[in-house]
């Protein structure tokens, strides 16, 4: 009787083990991936690729980006503008409260679970959601500064992407902001690009209102919006490709040449407003535009901005469903090609599709990764930077005690250090610090810690000094 069960017993756990090797040599046979034995295939690879529209960066630009983005928040710090950071995801009832048209197709939309979400596509939308959402908590005027990654799903080409970084402030008012926030941006446009570098740069001026009036006084105003459209691409097709788009939409020849003449004013700022008043167009809208926009012009030279670095320019109609006042475009003189390099303007009441509250503003928004590439590309900047790092500290000894507390004591004195951990040859450790052009390297061997001294190499000069530990705090790098 046992014999036989143990005869059974032993048959069933030889088919389980047949069958657990065959599964097991099937599942080899069929998935690519490593098996124990030779001869069999290895795993596939998949290729690392970026998608398209998404700037990855080597280490020596993000360098250079990062400090092209500090130098703007700091001179956003400068004018007091306060930090704000918005979620990257919004609920999609709230960020598209205002959306539609082209905006609304290139959306970043998702479901997660029951949720309906959507990307930003502009630091704006949350900017209004935020100070509507936390009015009683906030001290008005409410000048923010935001520096983040937006998202839209638009058609990739040279220089635009998908995610990008903007560096945007705004001054919001309580149901009324002061006329003279206006002259102040310019300000801070100016300080901007002159701490990249720039002198031959133009902050170009106008006001919404007068384009407007100037539509109203001529009997166009039910098509202003498509004139303003076609206006504000004159620089890219020129005037005659203008006149014709004016036509097809119905146009007529006596309003065409009010258009054109109007647009085509020249002269220094002074000259262009006297022109506009000599114009004689009896419009109320048109009067008030004619007036802020003197008003403005006329505190920017309070502000300290140079005469050469900004102008009037009655052909700026950018944001037309936006803007209501004043809108700037800045633009590098000898490199218009590459566009408006910082645009923003008034508008009159931020959150009305959150709150009932009227909440003007003004604001200006810098492109900063469409910036950085197109200046990259033309190399008005260069990447020349390998490493953050001012010292490397080289141990020569197997206790980094010393090494150490050396490194700690010079990142505590606010110098950048690194310190070569691996266990590798001097010369090794050399071409390390000279591939990554750090400037000066500390050597620290047997008879340095037993005589209490470290050698300070400059890479650049190639010569040595030596120094006591208790100095390491008094040398300036």
């Amino acid at each position: 009787m046992f014999l036989g069960t143990d005869l059974k017993n032993t048959l069933i756990f030889k088919n389980i083990n047949n069958i657990k090797i065959n599964s097991i040599k099937g599942v080899f046979k069929d998935c690519p991936q490593k098996h124990p034995k030779k001869g069999m295939r290895k795993m596939a690879k998949t290729e690392p690729r970026t998608l398209s529209g998404f700037m990855e960066l080597l280490p020596n630009e993000q360098i250079l980006f990062n400090q092209m983005r500090e130098k703007i928040e700091n001179t956003y710090k400068k004018f007091g503008f306060l930090p704000l950071d918005t979620p990257i995801v919004e609920l999609s009832e709230v960020l598209l409260a205002k959306a539609g048209g082209e905006t609304e197709k290139q959306i970043y939309r998702f479901n997660k679970g029951d949720t309906d979400l959507s990307l930003r596509f502009d630091l704006t939308v949350p900017l209004s959601k935020y100070v509507a959402k936390n009015y009683g908590n906030l001290s008005f005027p409410f000048r923010r500064y935001q520096i983040g990654k937006v998202y839209r799903g638009e058609r990739t080409q040279k220089g635009r992407f998908r995610e990008f970084y903007q560096c945007d402030i705004d001054i919001i008012g309580d149901g009324e902001l002061d006329l003279i926030n206006d002259a102040e941006l310019p300000s801070v446009i100016y300080s901007i690009f002159t701490e990249l570098g720039f002198n031959d740069f133009t902050i170009r001026v106008n006001n919404r209102k007068i384009l407007n009036g100037l539509f109203e006084g001529i009997g166009q105003k039910d098509v202003s919006v498509d004139i303003l459209r076609i206006i504000d691409k004159i620089d890219k097709i020129g005037k005659e490709a203008v006149i014709v788009e004016l036509q097809k939409i119905g146009i007529s020849e006596d309003a065409i040449t009010k258009i054109v003449d109007f647009i085509e004013i020249e002269g220094t700022n002074e000259e262009k407003l006297e022109k506009l008043k000599s114009l004689n167009i009896e419009n109320e809208t048109f009067k008030t535009g004619i007036y802020e926009l003197e008003y403005v012009i006329r505190n920017m030279n309070l502000f300290g901005i140079p005469a050469k670095n900004y102008k009037v320019d009655l052909t700026i109609a950018r944001g037309l469903d936006y803007y209501t006042g004043t809108v700037y475009e800045t633009f590098l003189d000898d490199y218009r090609e590459l566009g408006s390099v910082c645009s923003g303007g008034r508008y009159e009441n931020l959150a009305e599709y959150y709150t009932d509250k009227r909440l003007p503003g003004v604001g200006i928004s810098i492109g900063l990764t469409r910036l950085f590439y197109k200046l990259n590309e033309l190399e008005l900047i260069k990447a020349t930077k390998k490493s953050i790092a001012q010292v490397l500290v080289i141990p020569m000894v197997e206790d980094l005690t010393v090494p150490i507390k050396v490194a700690t004591a010079l990142r505590n004195n606010g110098v950048n250090t690194e310190i070569y951990l691996n266990n590798k040859k001097l010369k090794a450790k050399f071409k390390y610090a000279d591939k990554l052009e750090i400037p000066y390297v500390i050597i620290l061997g047997e008879d340095e810690i037993t005589n209490n001294k470290f050698k300070l190499k400059d890479m650049a000069s190639g010569e040595e000094k030596e120094y006591s530990l208790e100095e390491i705090n008094e040398i300036k790098f």
